[in-house]
């Protein structure tokens, strides 16, 4: 074994899988509790599918459960998600179902790649392929890069279907409302911005509002709350849980 053989594989088998991933049927911006979900789902349908996320470790906000403490709740609608990922979970007296969050975030990562989903980390969207009025893949950049400002030029994937599942920052979204002179499927045709918690009506709105925003990008997460002007709902997962799901059905028929 020697340093360089180490080097020569690693960067061997980086670019292998990035090359396969520069033309996709869906990017999926995040790698959440809802985008994971969805991806593993249509990746375990035959569709390739490429999961960028910006920071070092996928999961999105699931590791740290509420307040830092180590369980997350799940309601009983979504268990069968769970079962899907081989998560475990626990019953509580109130009726809610409870999950390790470290279990919950590592089981749907596992869970996603295992389905035949591309993950890849340390890639920031930081803006859109937008052909003829309608988004076509996305520009993509090194996180560290961008973190110091340095002035790099980025690079593109082109996809059939772009996901924001970036949660409350709603980056893609945001992005392509400021850049473009254009209207989302929206009441006022710009994100309407995140409302306070309000658990109940917000895991409701989560799916509800989980749907194509512009022809070729589509919302889920936590990021349809903030671009549909609705509530957030704290560390339960169920609803984004039933996003990701939701997500999963509308691009399968979009895409067959």
């Amino acid at each position: 074994m020697k340093e360089i053989d180490i080097s020569r594989a690693i960067i061997n088998f980086h670019f292998k899988a990035l090359l396969d991933n520069i033309s996709t049927d869906v990017v999926i911006v995040g790698a959440g509790p809802s985008g994971l979900v969805a991806g593993g789902y249509l990746a375990e349908k035959g569709f390739k599918v490429t999961i960028l996320e910006k920071r070092l470790s996928p999961g999105g906000g699931i590791w740290g459960g509420g307040m830092g403490f180590k369980y997350a709740a799940v309601q009983e609608e979504a268990l069968h998600i769970l079962k899907d990922f081989n998560i475990n979970y626990q019953k509580d007296e109130s009726g809610l179902f409870m999950v390790d969050s470290l279990e919950l975030a590592s089981g749907l990562i596992h869970g996603a790649i295992q389905k035949g989903a591309n993950i890849f980390n340390l890639i920031t969207v930081e803006d859109l392929v937008v052909r003829e009025n309608r988004v076509a893949g996305v520009v993509i950049n090194n996180t560290f890069a961008l973190m110091e400002g340095f002035p790099i030029d980025p690079l593109t994937i082109e996809a059939k279907a772009v996901v924001d599942a970036t949660g409350h920052e709603h980056d893609v979204v945001a992005t392509l409302s400021r850049k473009n002179d254009i209207k989302l499927n929206t009441p006022t045709g710009k994100p309407l911005g995140e409302r306070s918690l309000f658990a109940e009506p917000a895991e409701k709105g989560v799916v509800e509002n989980t749907k194509e925003v512009y022809p070729g990008l589509f919302v889920c997460g936590m990021a349809t709350a903030a671009v549909f002007g609705y509530y957030r709902m704290g560390p339960i997962f169920g609803g984004m849980l039933l996003s990701g799901e939701k997500l999963y059905n509308l691009l399968k028929d979009r895409l067959s």
